[in-house]
């Protein structure tokens, strides 16, 4: 049986596609996840409100991560309808671990009102998505409510300031969404949001002049060096020792949990003796996607989560060189890593011509591979491919949660 046939067989099928997007602090440490689902009935929750195991799955994967060196549960935004939330038809859920999101198209009667009161008392907490200020009906859920949801796109930066001054007299927590760069991001803490959803950490801020580090160079010339088929473990050495902490760091995860070897690695030398060159490439891209300071961030997990779930979907689809789409996945927002255009890393990063047109063109089975899974991220299911079974779009996310949380637990100690 091949690893891919373990992982199929050792993940439980769903009947739903879920995506989870991060909720950030104004520190940018992740404090939530909103739940993104589509069933056979589309977002309705009465799709999955009988399947126990989809929750198992939601709590044992979707809400948890690992962070400061252990794992740690996080709520879970889950929306609802206003025809669930009357008909009585929502599951029993944990509180401390969901928060129900009710949505501005609702029809918000007295008796919404008051159900949703119901669902507070019982310790929910209530987000309120959509919101309008010009529209009269969302009064009565102000003082009923706990987090607010401000798209900030829609609504506009300039005239932030005074809705905030409106909403202040109900002490919520403001939810700033759709914050697209990181320039957003520090207005919006300038207003007093306590809480972001959006993209912002995925995009380049470019700084005009900025180099790569010293030891993500380094980390480079090793990358050359593996793409040359006359590489060794010594001629790799002789690259790495240039950095002894660097060298010290990558054994030190490679023989961590998240990779099992049979005994102590000592040398870079002897790991690729033991391991192989294929391997060593992965983690030289693993510690190309770790901050400046050598730290993983939160971008370094979506860029984990990225590498390998191309890889899986590759295989799935049975295209040759896995390792490719690994490296397109897991390499799709260096840029972002680096505040450095991606046309220009890519003058300076030893890759194919395939690989570097399917990171700045989405170009090839490459570029669709990566296209299908940041539509998966996203919660855009219907822009999937039809070519594999949507099932396995699920096992592959879900599997590659579990292995970035391995690897980032790897790097964090």
């Amino acid at each position: 049986m091949t690893d891919l046939d373990q992982i199929l067989e050792g993940e439980e099928r769903l009947d739903v596609l879920m995506a989870r997007q991060p909720i950030y602090s104004k520190s940018q440490d992740i404090v939530a996840f909103e739940l993104l689902f589509r069933g056979q009935s589309g977002e309705d929750l009465s799709a999955i409100k009988d399947e126990e195991a989809t929750f198992d799955v939601v709590v044992n994967t979707y809400a948890n991560i690992v962070a400061d060196g252990g794992k740690k549960f996080l709520p879970c935004y889950l929306k609802v309808t206003d025809e669930v939330l009357l008909a009585g038809t929502l599951p029993e859920l944990p509180p401390a671990l969901f928060s129900l999101e009710i949505l501005g198209r609702s029809s918000i009667s007295p008796e919404f009102v008051s159900k949703v009161r119901e669902f507070a008392a019982k310790g929910y907490r209530i987000v309120l998505a959509d919101y309008n200020p010009d529209d009269p009906k969302f009064e009565p859920l102000l003082n009923v409510i706990h987090v607010i949801k401000l798209d900030i796109q829609l609504l506009g930066l300039g005239a932030l300031p005074g809705i905030i001054q409106k909403l202040r007299p109900y002490q919520l927590d403001l939810l700033a969404d759709k914050v697209e760069t990181k320039e957003e991001f520090r207005q919006c803490l300038e207003m007093g949001f306590s809480l972001y959803q959006g993209y912002f950490l995925s995009r380049p801020e470019p700084v005009k002049g900025k180099k790569i580090s010293g030891s993500k160079i380094i980390l480079l010339q090793l990358l050359a060096e593996l793409n040359n088929e006359q590489a060794t473990g010594a001629s790799l050495e002789q690259i790495a020792i240039n950095d002894a902490a660097l060298t010290y760091k990558i054994l030190r995860v490679v023989n961590s949990a998240a990779f099992a070897v049979p005994k102590e690695i000592g040398s870079l030398s002897h790991a690729i003796t033991l391991l192989g060159m294929e391997q060593i490439r992965r983690w030289i891209m693993l510690f190309l996607t770790t901050a400046a300071d050598g730290r993983p961030n939160e971008l370094t997990r979506t860029m984990l989560v990225r590498g390998r779930m191309c890889e899986l979907l590759a295989e799935i689809n049975g295209y040759p060189n896995g390792m490719n789409y690994f490296i397109v996945g897991l390499l799709s927002q260096l840029d972002a890593m680096l505040d450095i255009e991606m046309a220009e890393l890519m003058t300076e990063v030893p890759l194919s011509g395939e690989i570097k047109n399917a990171l700045l063109h989405y170009t090839g089975t490459l570029g669709d591979v990566l296209s299908d899974v940041e539509h998966y991220e996203r919660g855009q299911f219907e822009e999937l491919s039809r070519g594999i079974d949507r099932a396995f779009y699920e096992v592959a996310y879900r599997h590659s949660l579990k292995w970035a949380d391995q690897v980032m637990s790897a790097l964090l100690n």
